[in-house]
Protein backbone atom coordinates (compact mmCIF):
# COMPACT_ATOMS: atom_id res chain seq x y z
CA UNK A 1 0.00 0.00 0.00
CA UNK A 2 0.90 3.43 -0.75
CA UNK A 3 1.65 5.50 1.92
CA UNK A 4 -0.50 8.82 2.63
CA UNK A 5 1.41 12.18 2.93
CA UNK A 6 1.98 12.99 6.69
CA UNK A 7 -1.27 13.91 8.73
CA UNK A 8 -3.30 12.78 5.41
CA UNK A 9 -6.51 11.81 6.48
CA UNK A 10 -7.33 7.93 6.96
CA UNK A 11 -8.79 6.18 3.59
CA UNK A 12 -11.48 4.13 5.65
CA UNK A 13 -14.37 6.41 5.00
CA UNK A 14 -13.75 7.95 8.71
CA UNK A 15 -13.11 11.42 7.36
CA UNK A 16 -12.66 13.52 10.64
CA UNK A 17 -11.13 12.77 13.83
CA UNK A 18 -12.21 13.08 17.13
CA UNK A 19 -11.77 14.05 20.78
CA UNK A 20 -9.95 11.45 22.68
CA UNK A 21 -12.67 12.41 25.80
CA UNK A 22 -15.59 10.86 24.42
CA UNK A 23 -17.66 10.42 20.93
CA UNK A 24 -18.90 13.30 20.43
CA UNK A 25 -22.50 13.54 21.56
CA UNK A 26 -21.88 11.44 25.15
CA UNK A 27 -21.09 14.20 27.43
CA UNK A 28 -21.51 17.48 28.57
CA UNK A 29 -19.11 20.00 28.77
CA UNK A 30 -19.69 21.04 32.04
CA UNK A 31 -18.59 17.65 33.09
CA UNK A 32 -14.61 18.56 32.00
CA UNK A 33 -14.70 22.07 33.96
CA UNK A 34 -12.44 20.90 36.93
CA UNK A 35 -12.57 22.96 40.21
CA UNK A 36 -9.15 23.81 41.61
CA UNK A 37 -8.79 20.95 44.48
CA UNK A 38 -9.75 18.58 41.60
CA UNK A 39 -6.40 20.19 39.74
CA UNK A 40 -4.19 19.99 43.00
CA UNK A 41 -5.58 16.22 43.53
CA UNK A 42 -3.87 15.25 40.31
CA UNK A 43 -0.89 17.57 40.82
CA UNK A 44 -0.24 15.21 43.83
CA UNK A 45 -0.90 11.90 42.22
CA UNK A 46 1.77 12.54 39.53
CA UNK A 47 3.97 13.53 41.91
CA UNK A 48 3.91 17.26 40.61
CA UNK A 49 3.55 19.37 43.76
CA UNK A 50 6.76 17.04 45.30
CA UNK A 51 8.45 18.24 42.82
CA UNK A 52 7.85 22.05 42.19
CA UNK A 53 8.53 22.10 46.52
CA UNK A 54 12.48 20.84 45.46
CA UNK A 55 13.30 22.85 42.75
CA UNK A 56 13.69 26.38 41.60
CA UNK A 57 11.74 28.06 38.54
CA UNK A 58 10.55 24.43 37.05
CA UNK A 59 7.71 25.46 35.27
CA UNK A 60 8.35 24.94 31.15
CA UNK A 61 9.98 28.40 30.72
CA UNK A 62 11.34 28.19 27.33
CA UNK A 63 9.78 25.38 25.94
CA UNK A 64 6.80 26.01 23.01
CA UNK A 65 4.18 22.83 22.90
CA UNK A 66 1.42 22.58 20.68
CA UNK A 67 -2.33 21.67 21.07
CA UNK A 68 -4.21 20.10 18.22
CA UNK A 69 -8.18 19.91 18.97
CA UNK A 70 -10.65 19.02 16.73
CA UNK A 71 -14.28 20.37 16.90
CA UNK A 72 -16.20 19.01 19.40
CA UNK A 73 -19.67 20.06 18.48
CA UNK A 74 -20.19 18.13 15.04
CA UNK A 75 -20.13 20.43 12.43
CA UNK A 76 -18.93 23.69 14.49
CA UNK A 77 -16.55 25.48 14.94
CA UNK A 78 -15.34 25.04 18.78
CA UNK A 79 -11.74 23.79 18.74
CA UNK A 80 -10.11 26.96 20.22
CA UNK A 81 -8.20 27.56 23.41
CA UNK A 82 -9.51 30.45 25.75
CA UNK A 83 -5.93 32.52 26.74
CA UNK A 84 -8.21 34.40 29.41
CA UNK A 85 -9.09 30.75 30.87
CA UNK A 86 -5.43 29.73 30.79
CA UNK A 87 -4.75 32.95 32.81
CA UNK A 88 -2.98 34.12 29.77
CA UNK A 89 -3.48 37.52 27.38
CA UNK A 90 -3.99 37.21 23.93
CA UNK A 91 -0.71 36.57 21.84
CA UNK A 92 0.03 33.79 24.06
CA UNK A 93 -1.65 31.57 21.76
CA UNK A 94 -1.32 31.22 17.96
CA UNK A 95 -3.94 29.94 16.40
CA UNK A 96 -4.08 28.02 12.70
CA UNK A 97 -6.68 26.58 10.48
CA UNK A 98 -4.55 27.86 7.36
CA UNK A 99 -0.85 27.54 7.00
CA UNK A 100 -1.49 31.40 8.17
CA UNK A 101 -1.95 31.68 11.69
CA UNK A 102 -3.04 34.49 13.91
CA UNK A 103 -2.57 35.29 17.67
CA UNK A 104 -6.13 37.36 17.78
CA UNK A 105 -8.22 36.23 20.38
CA UNK A 106 -11.02 36.38 19.38
CA UNK A 107 -10.96 35.93 15.59
CA UNK A 108 -13.05 34.04 13.10
CA UNK A 109 -11.38 31.18 12.14
CA UNK A 110 -12.84 29.01 15.21
CA UNK A 111 -14.32 29.72 18.32
CA UNK A 112 -13.91 29.04 22.00
CA UNK A 113 -13.78 24.64 23.24
CA UNK A 114 -14.92 23.75 26.60
CA UNK A 115 -12.58 20.78 25.77
CA UNK A 116 -9.87 22.54 24.55
CA UNK A 117 -9.93 24.78 27.18
CA UNK A 118 -9.76 21.93 30.28
CA UNK A 119 -7.23 20.04 28.09
CA UNK A 120 -5.16 23.28 27.63
CA UNK A 121 -5.38 24.28 31.63
CA UNK A 122 -4.17 20.60 32.98
CA UNK A 123 -0.90 20.88 30.44
CA UNK A 124 -0.54 24.54 30.77
CA UNK A 125 -2.81 26.33 32.92
CA UNK A 126 -0.70 29.26 34.52
CA UNK A 127 -2.38 28.47 38.11
CA UNK A 128 -3.71 24.91 37.70
CA UNK A 129 -1.67 23.24 35.15
CA UNK A 130 1.91 21.22 34.74
CA UNK A 131 3.92 23.06 32.81
CA UNK A 132 2.22 26.84 33.67
CA UNK A 133 5.34 29.26 31.69
CA UNK A 134 5.23 27.42 28.45
CA UNK A 135 7.03 30.11 25.89
CA UNK A 136 4.53 30.11 23.84
CA UNK A 137 1.30 27.65 22.93
CA UNK A 138 0.37 26.86 19.05
CA UNK A 139 -3.33 25.76 18.97
CA UNK A 140 -3.78 23.68 15.50
CA UNK A 141 -7.63 22.58 14.32
CA UNK A 142 -6.70 18.77 13.98
CA UNK A 143 -8.38 18.16 10.56
CA UNK A 144 -6.05 20.91 9.33
CA UNK A 145 -3.18 19.94 11.36
CA UNK A 146 -3.71 16.22 9.91
CA UNK A 147 -2.60 17.44 6.76
CA UNK A 148 0.21 19.79 7.63
CA UNK A 149 2.96 19.09 5.64
CA UNK A 150 5.77 20.61 7.27
CA UNK A 151 7.28 21.53 10.15
CA UNK A 152 5.08 23.24 13.14
CA UNK A 153 7.14 26.20 14.51
CA UNK A 154 10.07 24.23 16.70
CA UNK A 155 7.24 22.67 18.99
CA UNK A 156 9.13 19.86 20.51
CA UNK A 157 5.97 18.40 21.91
CA UNK A 158 2.66 18.45 20.91
CA UNK A 159 -0.45 17.20 22.60
CA UNK A 160 -3.52 15.30 21.07
CA UNK A 161 -6.16 14.54 22.68
CA UNK A 162 -8.56 13.27 20.36
CA UNK A 163 -8.00 9.69 18.08
CA UNK A 164 -8.65 8.99 14.59
CA UNK A 165 -11.24 6.26 15.90
CA UNK A 166 -11.89 2.83 14.37
CA UNK A 167 -9.57 1.48 11.67
CA UNK A 168 -8.27 -1.51 9.85
CA UNK A 169 -4.68 -2.45 10.48
CA UNK A 170 -3.82 -1.40 7.24
CA UNK A 171 -5.04 2.20 7.94
CA UNK A 172 -3.76 2.45 10.87
CA UNK A 173 -0.12 1.32 9.71
CA UNK A 174 -0.65 4.14 7.59
CA UNK A 175 -1.91 6.80 9.73
CA UNK A 176 1.59 5.51 12.05
CA UNK A 177 3.96 6.23 9.41
CA UNK A 178 2.82 9.32 9.19
CA UNK A 179 3.04 10.61 12.65
CA UNK A 180 6.47 8.47 12.60
CA UNK A 181 8.00 9.74 10.12
CA UNK A 182 7.25 13.78 11.03
CA UNK A 183 8.64 13.12 14.61
CA UNK A 184 11.44 11.82 13.18
CA UNK A 185 11.74 14.97 10.14
CA UNK A 186 11.22 17.85 13.24
CA UNK A 187 12.51 16.48 16.28
CA UNK A 188 8.71 16.30 17.49
CA UNK A 189 7.79 14.16 20.58
CA UNK A 190 3.80 13.66 19.97
CA UNK A 191 1.42 12.99 23.38
CA UNK A 192 -1.58 11.24 22.01
CA UNK A 193 -4.60 9.79 24.14
CA UNK A 194 -4.85 6.57 23.67
CA UNK A 195 -8.93 6.45 23.06
CA UNK A 196 -11.59 5.82 25.95
CA UNK A 197 -12.75 1.49 25.89
CA UNK A 198 -12.02 -1.02 22.95
CA UNK A 199 -8.72 -1.05 21.50
CA UNK A 200 -5.86 2.05 21.41
CA UNK A 201 -6.52 3.98 18.42
CA UNK A 202 -3.95 5.76 16.43
CA UNK A 203 -2.32 8.35 16.41
CA UNK A 204 -1.48 6.91 20.13
CA UNK A 205 -0.42 4.11 18.23
CA UNK A 206 2.90 5.55 16.50
CA UNK A 207 6.09 4.56 17.87
CA UNK A 208 8.01 7.25 18.04
CA UNK A 209 5.03 8.97 20.00
CA UNK A 210 3.81 8.49 23.68
CA UNK A 211 0.21 6.81 23.97
CA UNK A 212 -1.36 7.57 27.07
CA UNK A 213 -4.41 5.68 29.05
CA UNK A 214 -6.44 7.09 31.86
CA UNK A 215 -6.08 5.56 34.92
CA UNK A 216 -8.80 4.34 36.96
CA UNK A 217 -10.82 6.18 33.94
CA UNK A 218 -12.33 5.18 31.05
CA UNK A 219 -9.39 4.01 28.71
CA UNK A 220 -8.45 1.86 25.50
CA UNK A 221 -6.33 -1.29 26.12
CA UNK A 222 -3.44 -2.75 23.89
CA UNK A 223 -2.22 -4.91 22.20
CA UNK A 224 -2.13 -2.57 18.95
CA UNK A 225 -4.23 -4.17 15.82
CA UNK A 226 -1.54 -4.03 13.09
CA UNK A 227 1.24 -6.33 14.94
CA UNK A 228 0.70 -6.37 18.49
CA UNK A 229 2.93 -3.87 20.17
CA UNK A 230 2.87 -2.32 23.74
CA UNK A 231 0.44 0.59 23.72
CA UNK A 232 -0.46 2.80 25.78
CA UNK A 233 3.01 4.05 26.81
CA UNK A 234 1.84 4.81 30.17
CA UNK A 235 -1.08 6.24 32.28
CA UNK A 236 -2.11 9.59 34.15
CA UNK A 237 -4.60 9.61 35.95
CA UNK A 238 -8.26 11.25 35.03
CA UNK A 239 -11.98 10.35 33.83
CA UNK A 240 -11.19 9.94 30.26
CA UNK A 241 -7.76 10.02 28.25
CA UNK A 242 -8.19 13.48 26.97
CA UNK A 243 -7.62 14.81 30.13
CA UNK A 244 -4.87 12.03 31.45
CA UNK A 245 -2.60 13.42 27.78
CA UNK A 246 -1.83 17.03 28.61
CA UNK A 247 -0.38 15.45 32.46
CA UNK A 248 2.37 13.44 30.12
CA UNK A 249 2.78 16.86 28.15
CA UNK A 250 3.20 18.81 30.56
CA UNK A 251 5.51 16.49 32.49
CA UNK A 252 7.50 16.60 28.87
CA UNK A 253 7.61 20.21 29.05
CA UNK A 254 9.08 20.14 32.65
CA UNK A 255 11.90 17.78 31.90
CA UNK A 256 12.81 19.42 28.52
CA UNK A 257 13.29 22.51 30.40
CA UNK A 258 15.61 20.78 33.44
CA UNK A 259 17.41 19.08 30.74
CA UNK A 260 18.09 22.31 28.68
CA UNK A 261 19.28 24.45 31.71
CA UNK A 262 21.37 21.25 33.01
CA UNK A 263 19.67 19.66 35.64
CA UNK A 264 20.69 16.48 33.92
CA UNK A 265 24.29 17.53 33.65
CA UNK A 266 26.38 19.02 30.87
CA UNK A 267 25.72 17.09 28.18
CA UNK A 268 22.47 18.67 27.54
CA UNK A 269 21.93 17.57 23.70
CA UNK A 270 21.86 14.28 25.04
CA UNK A 271 19.65 14.86 28.18
CA UNK A 272 17.08 16.88 25.87
CA UNK A 273 16.76 14.62 23.21
CA UNK A 274 13.02 13.20 22.71
CA UNK A 275 14.17 9.90 23.47
CA UNK A 276 15.77 10.71 26.49
CA UNK A 277 12.88 12.60 27.45
CA UNK A 278 10.38 9.15 26.71
CA UNK A 279 12.53 6.74 28.15
CA UNK A 280 12.54 9.15 31.80
CA UNK A 281 8.80 9.53 31.28
CA UNK A 282 7.81 5.80 31.10
CA UNK A 283 10.68 4.55 33.86
CA UNK A 284 9.79 6.98 36.28
CA UNK A 285 6.06 5.76 36.44
CA UNK A 286 4.62 3.65 39.28
CA UNK A 287 3.52 0.14 38.61
CA UNK A 288 -0.12 -0.67 39.99
CA UNK A 289 -0.64 -3.91 41.99
CA UNK A 290 -2.32 -5.16 38.76
CA UNK A 291 0.42 -4.07 36.71
CA UNK A 292 2.24 -7.08 34.51
CA UNK A 293 3.98 -7.43 31.36
CA UNK A 294 3.02 -10.81 29.41
CA UNK A 295 5.72 -11.95 27.36
CA UNK A 296 7.12 -11.27 25.28
CA UNK A 297 5.18 -7.26 25.43
CA UNK A 298 7.59 -5.15 27.82
CA UNK A 299 4.27 -3.18 29.10
CA UNK A 300 0.87 -4.08 30.47
CA UNK A 301 -2.20 -4.11 27.83
CA UNK A 302 -3.93 -1.17 29.90
CA UNK A 303 -1.51 0.83 31.93
CA UNK A 304 1.54 0.80 29.50
CA UNK A 305 4.82 0.92 31.25
CA UNK A 306 2.94 2.17 34.83
CA UNK A 307 1.29 5.80 36.24
CA UNK A 308 2.99 8.57 35.63
CA UNK A 309 5.21 10.18 38.52
CA UNK A 310 7.19 13.17 37.16
CA UNK A 311 9.40 13.88 40.10
CA UNK A 312 10.58 9.92 40.05
CA UNK A 313 11.16 11.05 36.17
CA UNK A 314 13.29 13.97 36.94
CA UNK A 315 15.32 12.77 39.71
CA UNK A 316 16.42 10.29 37.83
CA UNK A 317 17.52 13.20 34.63
CA UNK A 318 19.32 14.49 37.65
CA UNK A 319 21.05 11.40 38.59
CA UNK A 320 22.80 12.18 35.04
CA UNK A 321 24.11 10.37 32.30
CA UNK A 322 26.60 7.49 32.72
CA UNK A 323 27.13 5.95 29.07
CA UNK A 324 28.11 1.99 28.78
CA UNK A 325 30.98 0.25 30.67
CA UNK A 326 31.97 -1.88 27.49
CA UNK A 327 31.04 -2.49 24.58
CA UNK A 328 31.73 -5.68 21.75
CA UNK A 329 30.49 -8.06 19.35
CA UNK A 330 29.46 -11.72 19.10
CA UNK A 331 28.32 -13.92 16.05
CA UNK A 332 24.51 -13.36 15.65
CA UNK A 333 22.54 -15.26 18.01
CA UNK A 334 25.50 -16.08 19.76
CA UNK A 335 25.69 -16.65 23.98
CA UNK A 336 26.37 -12.98 25.00
CA UNK A 337 27.08 -13.55 29.01
CA UNK A 338 28.38 -10.50 30.95
CA UNK A 339 32.20 -9.55 30.98
CA UNK A 340 31.53 -7.15 34.31
CA UNK A 341 35.64 -5.93 33.40
CA UNK A 342 34.48 -2.22 32.67
CA UNK A 343 33.64 0.97 34.83
CA UNK A 344 31.48 0.33 37.40
CA UNK A 345 28.31 2.64 37.69
CA UNK A 346 27.36 3.38 41.43
CA UNK A 347 24.39 5.62 40.85
CA UNK A 348 21.00 3.82 41.77
CA UNK A 349 19.48 5.84 39.11
CA UNK A 350 20.50 7.68 35.49
CA UNK A 351 20.60 7.87 31.99
CA UNK A 352 22.20 7.60 28.85
CA UNK A 353 21.74 8.61 25.21
CA UNK A 354 24.29 6.38 23.35
CA UNK A 355 24.61 4.60 19.89
CA UNK A 356 24.98 0.90 19.14
CA UNK A 357 26.28 -0.64 15.77
CA UNK A 358 25.89 -4.46 14.59
CA UNK A 359 26.85 -5.96 11.67
CA UNK A 360 25.28 -8.59 8.95
CA UNK A 361 26.86 -11.57 11.35
CA UNK A 362 26.76 -9.69 14.49
CA UNK A 363 25.11 -8.67 17.60
CA UNK A 364 26.65 -5.51 19.28
CA UNK A 365 26.16 -5.67 22.95
CA UNK A 366 26.72 -2.25 24.86
CA UNK A 367 26.96 -3.48 28.92
CA UNK A 368 26.26 -1.07 31.79
CA UNK A 369 27.87 -2.50 35.40
CA UNK A 370 26.00 -1.64 38.33
CA UNK A 371 26.73 -2.03 42.28
CA UNK A 372 23.35 -2.22 43.41
CA UNK A 373 23.72 -1.51 47.45
CA UNK A 374 23.23 0.67 50.26
CA UNK A 375 23.55 1.20 54.04
CA UNK A 376 21.00 -1.37 55.05
CA UNK A 377 21.94 -4.58 55.88
CA UNK A 378 19.75 -7.06 53.83
CA UNK A 379 18.24 -4.75 51.66
CA UNK A 380 16.32 -5.87 48.77
CA UNK A 381 16.04 -3.33 45.51
CA UNK A 382 13.08 -2.57 43.44
CA UNK A 383 15.14 -2.28 39.24
CA UNK A 384 13.13 -0.38 36.37
CA UNK A 385 14.83 -0.41 33.37
CA UNK A 386 13.74 1.25 29.92
CA UNK A 387 15.44 0.81 26.98
CA UNK A 388 13.74 3.46 23.99
CA UNK A 389 14.92 3.94 20.19
CA UNK A 390 12.47 5.18 17.05
CA UNK A 391 11.61 3.88 14.24
CA UNK A 392 13.66 5.72 11.06
CA UNK A 393 12.47 8.06 8.94
CA UNK A 394 10.77 6.30 5.62
CA UNK A 395 11.31 2.54 7.50
CA UNK A 396 8.34 0.21 7.16
CA UNK A 397 10.45 -1.71 10.10
CA UNK A 398 12.31 -0.82 13.19
CA UNK A 399 16.07 -2.66 14.14
CA UNK A 400 16.08 -5.08 17.25
CA UNK A 401 16.78 -4.30 20.12
CA UNK A 402 16.60 -6.02 23.50
CA UNK A 403 17.46 -5.61 27.31
CA UNK A 404 19.00 -8.19 29.44
CA UNK A 405 20.00 -7.98 33.25
CA UNK A 406 22.53 -10.32 35.12
CA UNK A 407 24.07 -11.16 38.28
CA UNK A 408 27.50 -10.70 38.15
CA UNK A 409 28.42 -13.13 41.29
CA UNK A 410 27.04 -16.21 38.85
CA UNK A 411 25.98 -14.71 35.46
CA UNK A 412 22.56 -15.77 36.04
CA UNK A 413 19.95 -14.00 33.94
CA UNK A 414 17.32 -12.23 36.42
CA UNK A 415 15.46 -10.53 33.43
CA UNK A 416 15.32 -9.40 30.10
CA UNK A 417 13.10 -8.00 27.79
CA UNK A 418 12.59 -9.05 23.66
CA UNK A 419 9.61 -8.46 21.87
CA UNK A 420 10.79 -8.21 18.31
CA UNK A 421 7.64 -6.03 17.17
CA UNK A 422 8.26 -3.20 19.96
CA UNK A 423 10.45 -0.48 19.74
CA UNK A 424 10.21 -0.08 23.50
CA UNK A 425 11.38 -3.04 26.42
CA UNK A 426 11.71 -2.61 29.96
CA UNK A 427 12.47 -4.53 33.52
CA UNK A 428 10.76 -4.44 36.40
CA UNK A 429 12.24 -6.48 39.22
CA UNK A 430 10.96 -6.61 42.87
CA UNK A 431 13.02 -8.27 45.67
CA UNK A 432 16.35 -8.14 43.73
CA UNK A 433 19.67 -8.48 46.24
CA UNK A 434 22.00 -6.24 46.56
CA UNK A 435 25.08 -6.86 44.46
CA UNK A 436 26.13 -6.13 41.05
CA UNK A 437 24.19 -6.31 38.06
CA UNK A 438 25.21 -6.31 34.15
CA UNK A 439 22.62 -5.04 31.75
CA UNK A 440 23.06 -5.33 28.10
CA UNK A 441 21.51 -3.54 25.66
CA UNK A 442 21.82 -5.98 22.40
CA UNK A 443 21.51 -4.63 19.09
CA UNK A 444 20.68 -7.61 16.73
CA UNK A 445 22.76 -8.12 13.68
CA UNK A 446 21.57 -9.43 10.22
CA UNK A 447 18.89 -8.36 8.42
CA UNK A 448 18.43 -4.64 9.97
CA UNK A 449 17.05 -1.82 8.89
CA UNK A 450 20.49 0.12 9.63
CA UNK A 451 23.95 -1.39 10.98
CA UNK A 452 23.33 1.98 14.11
CA UNK A 453 21.00 3.10 16.65
CA UNK A 454 20.98 5.39 18.67
CA UNK A 455 19.02 4.87 21.66
CA UNK A 456 17.86 6.42 25.47
CA UNK A 457 17.75 3.88 28.23
CA UNK A 458 16.83 5.35 32.10
CA UNK A 459 17.30 3.26 34.94
CA UNK A 460 16.23 3.42 38.72
CA UNK A 461 17.37 1.07 41.36
CA UNK A 462 15.93 1.82 44.89
CA UNK A 463 15.36 0.13 48.33
CA UNK A 464 13.25 2.43 50.27
CA UNK A 465 13.19 2.08 54.69
CA UNK A 466 10.46 3.53 56.90
CA UNK A 467 11.85 5.47 59.82
CA UNK A 468 9.84 5.37 63.16
CA UNK A 469 10.57 7.29 66.58
CA UNK A 470 8.85 7.90 69.61
CA UNK A 471 8.32 11.61 70.53
CA UNK A 472 5.95 11.30 73.75
CA UNK A 473 2.65 9.74 72.90
CA UNK A 474 3.18 10.19 69.52
CA UNK A 475 4.92 8.40 66.93
CA UNK A 476 7.08 10.35 63.81
CA UNK A 477 7.52 8.35 60.88
CA UNK A 478 9.55 9.59 57.95
CA UNK A 479 10.77 8.03 54.77
CA UNK A 480 12.42 9.49 51.47
CA UNK A 481 10.48 11.84 48.98
CA UNK A 482 12.22 9.44 46.21
CA UNK A 483 11.36 8.05 44.68
CA UNK A 484 7.80 8.66 44.92
CA UNK A 485 4.74 7.15 45.30
CA UNK A 486 4.11 5.53 48.30
CA UNK A 487 1.75 5.36 50.65
CA UNK A 488 1.66 4.89 54.51
CA UNK A 489 -0.39 1.89 56.22
CA UNK A 490 -1.08 1.33 58.92
CA UNK A 491 -3.10 -2.13 60.51
CA UNK A 492 -3.07 -3.94 64.17
CA UNK A 493 -2.16 -7.24 63.37
CA UNK A 494 0.58 -9.07 60.53
CA UNK A 495 -1.30 -12.21 60.42
CA UNK A 496 -1.91 -13.04 57.09
CA UNK A 497 -5.44 -13.60 57.28
CA UNK A 498 -6.44 -11.13 59.89
CA UNK A 499 -4.37 -8.11 58.40
CA UNK A 500 -5.92 -5.23 57.64
CA UNK A 501 -4.18 -2.14 56.04
CA UNK A 502 -5.52 1.16 55.67
CA UNK A 503 -4.36 4.56 54.84
CA UNK A 504 -2.50 6.70 57.34
CA UNK A 505 -4.40 10.25 56.97
CA UNK A 506 -2.47 12.22 58.92
CA UNK A 507 -1.13 15.14 56.99
CA UNK A 508 2.90 15.18 55.78
CA UNK A 509 5.22 17.63 56.28
CA UNK A 510 8.40 17.58 53.98
CA UNK A 511 11.90 18.04 55.55
CA UNK A 512 15.53 17.81 54.17
CA UNK A 513 13.95 15.36 51.02
CA UNK A 514 11.86 13.21 53.47
CA UNK A 515 8.31 12.54 54.20
CA UNK A 516 6.96 13.37 58.00
CA UNK A 517 4.05 12.71 59.83
CA UNK A 518 2.86 11.95 63.46
CA UNK A 519 0.39 9.65 64.46
CA UNK A 520 -0.50 8.98 67.95
CA UNK A 521 0.25 5.63 69.95
CA UNK A 522 -2.65 3.52 70.96
CA UNK A 523 -3.25 1.05 73.01
CA UNK A 524 -2.94 -1.72 71.31
CA UNK A 525 -0.78 -3.56 68.59
CA UNK A 526 -0.01 -1.24 65.33
CA UNK A 527 2.46 -1.66 62.33
CA UNK A 528 3.09 0.60 59.60
CA UNK A 529 4.26 0.06 55.97
CA UNK A 530 5.01 1.99 52.55
CA UNK A 531 3.13 0.97 50.23
CA UNK A 532 3.92 1.05 46.30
Amino acid sequence: MSRLSPFEPCRNGYRRVRPACAMLHALSLILFLFSAKSFAGVLDEIGATLLFSITTHLNGSGVRAAQVETEFTAGGTDWEVSPPYLGRSPGYITYYKSALGTTNYPNGIGTESGHADAVANLGFGLTSGVATNLLHLDNYEANYFVQFLSGINGDPVVNQSYTYGTQTPADQETTDSSFDDFSQRYNTLFVSGANNGGTVAAPATSYNGIGVGAYQGNTASGPTLDNGRAKPDLCAPASETSYSTPLVTGSAALLLQAAVRGDGGADTNSSANLKTIKALLLNGTVKPGSWSAPSPSPLDPVYGAGVLNVLNSYKQLTGGKHPYSSTRTVGTGASHLPLGTGTVISNLSGWDNNTITSSTTKDAINEYDFTVTNSISNATFTGTLTLVWNRQLNQTNINHLNLYLYDLSNSQLVGASSSAVDNVQMIYLRNLPAGKYALEVLKAGGNTVSTSETYALAYEFFSTSLNLNRSGNSLVLSWPIYPAGFTLQTSTSLSRTNASWSAVTNGVTLSNNMNRTVVSIGGGNQFFRLQR
